[in-house]
């Protein structure tokens, strides 16, 4: 039975790879002196079982090729993330130095290298990637020089639960100093941006997403003045008049757009503990019902909605997420995980249910 569940499941992200699965939003956000905390939402068109895990130190990765085995090499730092289906591929993660690294779909941008003998031996598939620069790196500029240094390529490798494809990602990468990178297989090359802004959606590819960013600089988190015509006084009619024209829908460009007013709009908290609040807030903005975005095939709905939205604290080494079924924030703290340990640990994200508090007891009479 759970067989033929993970064929229905890898035959519907296959089909709808390209439109239903592919509306994930990240952000980054300060505090006033300057830490930052970032976050994500994850959506698909179906259900997919995730798990939230911890990686020791030490533990050996080999990446996987449609030829054998690709990248073999062994986490420097513990790890944390979530993770899709049974494999030990972090979707969405942060490391013991504060790295976190995250993969978005990219539908029809994303272009891996060609599978080559020469190549074979630093070769990871698209969902390897993420558990290399977690499991190597501490910073972004290590990410970056190990990219332009061509330590790494990605290769298309058709996956378990993926589909008769290799599933199109792009990624992004924070620090605990702040920095952001986004990196992207564009022509077989892994193309790096600088992301100045922490802002992070889907396709089309990072830089057309910052160049469209300068359709909406008329928005600000301001009121508009109120206009006098004829000697008429025409008023704003309520909050919100400055960001009048913001797109609404759930396209990465219009989702885009409204991550960095969102993000950049936040008044900074003195805490990062507060900032993760603030995160989760903002991520409310882009959170997916089940049935308003969706394709119908052969009279069956696929529905895309929200099914986990996770903040990340690399200063306190603290990994928040939340689900569809339970709002409840849980938290993970890489502080108190045996980085030396030799066990991976794991636990599915959708073992616990949403419980609601009856408060009649709480009330008292008003003296």
């Amino acid at each position: 039975m759970n067989r033929i569940k993970t064929m229905i499941v890898a035959i519907a992200i296959m089909l709808f790879a390209s439109s239903t699965t592919d509306a994930c939003t990240g952000i980054m956000i300060k505090t006033k002196d300057g830490k930052t905390v970032h976050g994500r939402t994850l959506e698909f068109g179906i259900e997919v079982s995730t798990s939230i895990i911890a990686v020791p130190k030490g533990y050996q990765f080999i990446g996987k090729t449609d030829n054998g085995a690709g990248m073999k090499y062994e986490t420097k730092y513990a790890m944390t993330g979530l993770i899709t289906f049974s494999e030990i591929n972090i979707a969405d993660g942060m490391n013991t130095a504060g790295l976190s690294c995250g993969a978005f779909y990219f539908p029809t941008m994303a272009k891996y290298a060609e599978l080559t003998k020469e190549n074979q031996s630093k070769a990871l598939s698209p969902t390897d990637f993420n558990n290399w620069v977690l499991a190597q790196f501490a910073t972004v500029d290590e990410v970056r020089k190990a990219i332009e240094n061509e330590e790494v390529v990605i290769v298309p490798t058709v996956l378990d639960g993926w589909g008769a494809a290799a599933p199109p990602f792009h990624y992004v990468v924070y620090d605990k100093s702040g920095k952001s990178i986004v990196i992207e297989p564009i022509d077989g090359k892994l193309v790096v941006y600088d992301n100045p802004i922490g802002v992070m959606t889907n396709s089309p590819s990072f830089d057309w997403h910052m160049t469209n960013l300068r359709n909406y600089t008329n928005l600000k988190a301001e009121n508009v003045n109120s206009m006098t015509i004829n000697g008429v006084t025409f008023k704003q009619l309520g909050q919100g008049s400055g960001m009048n024209g913001i797109p609404g829908d759930f396209t990465p460009p219009s989702r885009f757009v409204r991550a960095t007013a969102f993000s950049v709009t936040a008044i900074p908290t003195n805490t990062t503990y507060e900032a993760i609040g603030d995160v989760f807030h903002i991520l409310n903005n882009f959170d997916i019902p089940k049935g308003f975005s969706r394709e119908v095939v052969d009279g069956t709905i696929y529905a895309d909605y929200t099914q986990l939205t996770c903040a990340r604290d690399p200063q306190e080494l603290k990994y928040y997420y939340k689900t569809y079924k339970n709002q409840d924030i849980k938290m993970f703290d890489l502080k108190e995980f045996d980085a030396n340990s030799k066990d991976i640990l794991i636990l599915n994200t959708d073992s616990d249910k949403q419980e609601v508090e009856n408060v009649n007891s709480k009330l008292k009479p008003i003296k």
